[in-house]
C-alpha cells in the first residue's frame, strides 16, 4: 500500500531539475549531440533499438542522452514512445539472403558463395587501452577492396540440399505480436524469438553460456552470422503489391545443432536462429542458442531440468523492463505494509514471552517446594 508523503510534490520537483543537473554535468565539457551518440555509440543505440523494439537510431541516442546512459532506462522510454505511434499495419517477411553484408562469417564452412567478410569486429582486437583516442586522434582510413555484388545464399541451404537439416515447420501466415498483446504460455516458437529479440542482452547471455556448459546438452556452431542493411518491404491493398517503405541493419545469426533422432526423426541437424535491430552479433548468437534448447519438445529431447529449457522461466524474466519495474517498486514507500509487519513481529514476540515466563514462574515454585521438603526431612 502507498501512502502520500506531506510536500513530496516539491520534492518531486527538485529531484527532477537536480537529477537534469546532474545530466548536463560540467558545463565546460562540451555537451554530448545525438548525433555524436548515434554515430559513436552505435553499439549502445543498437541494444535500446533492438530491445526497445523500435528501430530509430536518432530516437535511441535522444533516449541514451536523457537517460545518462542507463541503457535499461533508454529502453524504458523507447517503448513508452513506442506505444503513442500510430500503426498502419504489418510488413512482409524480409529477406535476409538479399542483405547488402558488412560483416558475414561461417564457423561450419570455409569457402562460402560470397567468401568470409570479417567487416567491423572486436575479434582480433588486442583488449589494450587506445590511449590516441583520449587524444583525439583520427582513424586511419579503411582499405577495401572490390565489394562482393553476388547473391550470399544461406549457409544451412548447403546442409538442406542433403537433406541434413531438419525442415521447419510452417508458421502462422501473421504470427502473434507481443509488442501488442500479453505473453500466454505455451507460446509459439514466433513468439518466443520476438520475447528473446527483446529480452535483456546480459541475461540471454548468461542463459547461452549455460547451454554450452552443459545446462542444455546444446553443442552448437555457428553456421552463420551476418551483419548488413535488407529492405523492409509492405503490401499496398490499393496497389495489390508490396513496395519498399525503407531500410533497416540487422544481425542474423544460425546455428547447426546435433540431434540423434527420435521415433519420427531420422538423425540430423537441428537449428537455433536469432535476428536483431542493428549490429548486435553477442545477443543474436545468444538468442540462438536459446532458441535452440527451448525446442526440446517440439525435437522429442529429454528435459534435464536446465534452466534454459524452462520456457516460463526464460520468458517471464528476460524482460529487463519489467524486471526493472518490479525489482524498483520496493523503493517506493510501504509504510503501511511495513508498520503492520513490524506490529505483527512485536506481537509475536510479546505472545512468545508469555510462556517463557510461565515456565520461569513454574521452575522457580518447584525450586521452593523442593527446599522446603528437603527441611522437613531434615529436622524428622
Amino acid at each position: 500500500m502507498y501512502v502520500a508523503v506531506k510536500g513530496g510534490e516539491r520534492a518531486i520537483d527538485n529531484a527532477h531539475a537536480w537529477l537534469a543537473e546532474e545530466r548536463r554535468g560540467d558545463k565546460a565539457v562540451a555537451e554530448l549531440g545525438v548525433a555524436q551518440i548515434r554515430e559513436q555509440l552505435a553499439l549502445a543505440v543498437n541494444r535500446v533499438m533492438a530491445e526497445g523494439s523500435l528501430f530509430d537510431p536518432d530516437l535511441a541516442a535522444l533516449a541514451i542522452k536523457q537517460a545518462r546512459g542507463d541503457l535499461i532506462e533508454a529502453i524504458f522510454l523507447i517503448r513508452a514512445y513506442r506505444t503513442t505511434l500510430p500503426r498502419f499495419g504489418g510488413s512482409t517477411p524480409i529477406e535476409t539472403e538479399a542483405m547488402v553484408c558488412d560483416r558475414r562469417v561461417s564457423a561450419t564452412f570455409k569457402d562460402a558463395p560470397g567468401g568470409q567478410v570479417l567487416g567491423p569486429t572486436f575479434d582480433y582486437t588486442h583488449r589494450l587501452l587506445d590511449f590516441k583516442l583520449a587524444a583525439d586522434g583520427e582513424v586511419a582510413p579503411v582499405q577495401t577492396g572490390t565489394p562482393y555484388e553476388g547473391a550470399t545464399p544461406h549457409i544451412m541451404s548447403f546442409l538442406d540440399r542433403e537433406d541434413l537439416i531438419q525442415r521447419e515447420p510452417e508458421g502462422a501466415d501473421v504470427p502473434a505480436d507481443l509488442t501488442r498483446m500479453p505473453l500466454e504460455l505455451p507460446a509459439s516458437r514466433a513468439l518466443r524469438l520476438q520475447s528473446l529479440t527483446r529480452g535483456d542482452e546480459g541475461f540471454i547471455l548468461g542463459l547461452a553460456y549455460s547451454t554450452q556448459r552443459g545446462y542444455a546438452r546444446n553443442h552448437a556452431f555457428v553456421a552463420e552470422l551476418r551483419i548488413g542493411s535488407v529492405a523492409v518491404e509492405m503490401e499496398i491493398p490499393e496497389l495489390g503489391f508490396a513496395i519498399e517503405i525503407g531500410e533497416i541493419t540487422a544481425t542474423e545469426c544460425e546455428t547447426v545443432n546435433q540431434f540423434q533422432g527420435s521415433k519420427t526423426q531420422p538423425p540430423q541437424f537441428t537449428r537455433g536462429y536469432g535476428l536483431v535491430f542493428g549490429m548486435s552479433e553477442r545477443k543474436a548468437i545468444s538468442m540462438a542458442l536459446v532458441d535452440r534448447a527451448l525446442r526440446w519438445k517440439e525435437l522429442g529431447e529429454d528435459n534435464l531440468g536446465a534452466p534454459a529449457q524452462d520456457e516460463e522461466f526464460v520468458l517471464y524474466h528476460s524482460d529487463n523492463i519489467q524486471a526493472t519495474g518490479f525489482l524498483e517498486h520496493i523503493k517506493l514507500p510501504h509504510y503501511v505494509d511495513f508498520q503492520s509487519e513490524l506490529e505483527l513481529i512485536r506481537k509475536l514476540r510479546r505472545e512468545a514471552q508469555v510462556p517463557k515466563a510461565a515456565q520461569a514462574e513454574s521452575a522457580e515454585a518447584s525450586g521452593g517446594n523442593l527446599s522446603g521438603k528437603m527441611k522437613e526431612g531434615a529436622v524428622t
